[in-house]
């Protein structure tokens, strides 16, 4: 059994699937019109040799199914077509903008799709075609694929912007304070989410402007919605980042004219005490000649002169409105 594979089933065109559980029978089932999904996970060695080993895949073709880095796209194969989509990453203690590459080579009788990291969609339709509710041809398979993949994202772009709406209550709310690492966070996850979704949903247009003789209507419908919906979520992320954009400049508007109030009190209650400080200095000196060293009054005046004189000043500055 190859390691690589995750799983292999046929489609029963009624909803159903059974296991393939020998993949030198692939070729022969083609052969027979049977519809055949091959699931692997392209980091094993073993994967890359059984997809080198089938003659209706061509050395360019594994080779961009299996290279380590590639953006959603779609380009016509020798004996079918390939298509790279990206979905949302919902694996345990990893982030969603670190989406996950599946690579497809599909024709009117097999799928085969590679990932390397858990994928939940491909999970779920598999469950469906082992109840007996899943998709009963190719077409309908790869539609409903890039349907589930598209369907995920949505509940990440909300939370995205439900984070959004948070940040700009906080930012009306003067007693609580915005977390400036979060917003960060959530900015680049925006950005990294729109890195992915634009070119995606041009893939998506262009596997529809194709349309292979065994696309048929229901798929070409069901790969319509998901391109709008990817138009919408495009647009959606778009507004984030500038939504978010909008949001750092007026914290940094705010944080900046905090300290500018803060820095005009120390000013004010500098320029108070500079006349007082003159004074307690100039009397403060150590040679003879100071005023009132005889006179048991002389500090008493004193103290009383320098409040009089903070008091003028404080009176003045209200008059200027500089307090």
């Amino acid at each position: 059994m190859n390691s690589g594979l995750v799983h292999a089933v046929q489609l029963d065109g009624l909803g159903g699937a059974q296991t393939l559980s020998d993949l030198d029978k692939v070729t022969q089932l083609q052969s027979q019109d049977k519809l055949i999904w091959l699931h692997f996970d392209y980091s094993h060695d073993e994967t890359i040799e059984w997809l080198k080993s089938q003659h209706f895949i061509e050395e360019w073709e594994w080779q961009a199914m299996t290279m380590d880095a590639t953006r959603p796209r779609v380009a016509p194969a020798e004996s079918g077509l390939l298509l790279f989509l990206r979905g949302v990453n919902l694996n345990p203690q990893q982030s969603p903008e670190d989406m996950v590459s599946i690579r497809c080579f599909v024709n009117e009788h097999i799928l085969i799709t590679c990932r390397k990291r858990q994928l939940m969609s491909a999970q779920d339709i598999l469950a469906s075609l082992k109840a007996g509710k899943g998709p009963k041809n190719i077409a309908d398979l790869l539609s409903t694929l890039v349907q589930r993949l598209t369907a995920r994202m949505q509940d990440v772009i909300y939370q995205i912007d439900e984070q959004l709406d948070a940040f700009e209550d906080t930012l009306d709310n003067q007693e609580e304070h915005i977390d400036a690492n979060l917003l960060s966070t959530t900015r680049r996850q925006t950005i990294a989410l729109k890195r992915y979704l634009k070119p995606q949903k041009v893939a998506i247009s262009e596997l529809l402007e194709y349309q292979p003789d065994w696309l048929n209507d229901t798929a070409a419908r069901k790969l319509n919605e998901a391109d709008n919906a990817l138009s919408r979520y495009v647009e959606e992320l778009e507004s984030a980042i500038e939504r978010a954009q909008v949001i750092q400049h007026s914290l940094s508007n705010q944080l900046s004219e905090q300290l500018n109030q803060r820095m005009y009190v120390m000013s004010v209650v500098a320029a108070l005490f500079l006349p007082l400080g003159f004074l307690t200095g100039l009397l403060g000196v150590n040679i003879g000649g100071i005023p009132g060293t005889e006179s048991p009054y002389a500090f008493a005046l004193f103290v009383t002169t320098l409040c009089l004189l903070t008091g003028s000043i404080g009176y003045y500055f209200r008059r200027k409105h500089w307090l």
